[in-house]
């Protein structure tokens, strides 16, 4: 059975890009274009995996919806990893790192993420 990813990113070029790189390689893929969206898919579909954008709506809205996602009871389990050019559009001298108690995430990659790595991330969090 194909292992099922929800991206949750308002840029269609590179929902549209992720999607097919993702398909090729045997993924099943499903998008929501905001967090609020994203969340209700999240709940329904119980992805494998989830891929999310920071900036969407409002600037910190991935970060807002990757704390509640952890804490409803449905999707605390599904891994997430936060693909972002957060960094670069504020000009942040610092990134972000994954932490159980304030950003519950796998794995954080900067956009541009190159394929190869993206995949790898995925690879390593599925098992």
């Amino acid at each position: 059975m194909k292992k099922r990813i929800l991206i949750i990113d308002d840029d269609n070029d590179f929902v549209d890009a992720t999607s097919s790189l993702l398909e090729a390689k045997g993924y099943e893929t499903i998008t929501a274009p905001d967090g609020k969206a994203g969340f209700d898919m999240a709940k329904k579909e119980k992805p494998d995996l989830l891929l999310l954008d920071v900036m969407m709506t409002y600037d910190s809205e991935g970060l807002d919806l990757t704390k509640k996602l952890h804490e409803e009871s449905e999707t605390k389990r599904i891994p997430i990893i936060m693909i972002t050019g957060i960094r670069r559009a504020m000009n942040l001298p610092f990134g972000f790192e994954s932490d159980e108690e304030v950003l519950p995430v796998k794995a954080v990659l900067e956009k541009p993420v190159k394929p190869e790595v993206l995949l790898e991330t995925i690879a390593k969090h599925l098992k």
